[in-house]
């Protein structure tokens, strides 16, 4: 996979994945040993796709509009690395959130094989 290729399928991760909310990307994108080393990945995941899964459905439960928008993308052999901005509303206290972070990816085989996640903490807009 070319930058240009991993550039675009990460793109396109966020967008069916988080923004569409369509669970079944995590069978097509993530290798079946992928692993999670964010500081928001619930402790115990479980490798391959159905970690990801779990988390993001308990996601969209408290957050049904999350929404990731990436505002910088930047790939150099096996990892693609993206600066994005979270919006939401959060369910349970009905407050507009928003939230910043940078996100590593590996990939091997043409698939999300490895994420690193640094978030910034949520704050209310107003």
């Amino acid at each position: 996979m070319t930058t240009v290729e991993a550039k675009a399928f990460v793109r396109s991760h966020f967008e069916d994945f988080v923004n569409r909310q369509d669970l079944t990307a995590a069978d097509r994108n993530f290798t079946s040993d992928y692993r999670e080393h964010g500081a928001d990945a619930p402790p115990g995941a479980e490798p391959g796709p159905e970690g990801p899964k779990q988390y993001l459905a308990a996601v969209f439960k408290r957050f049904p509009d999350i929404h990731v928008i990436i505002e910088d993308i930047v790939a150099e052999a096996d990892k693609v690395v993206v600066r994005n901005v979270w919006r939401a509303t959060d369910r349970d206290r009905q407050q507009r959130i928003e939230f910043g972070g940078i996100v590593i990816w590996r990939i091997a085989g043409g698939k999300l094989a490895e994420r690193w996640a640094y978030l910034d903490s949520p704050h209310q807009l107003h």
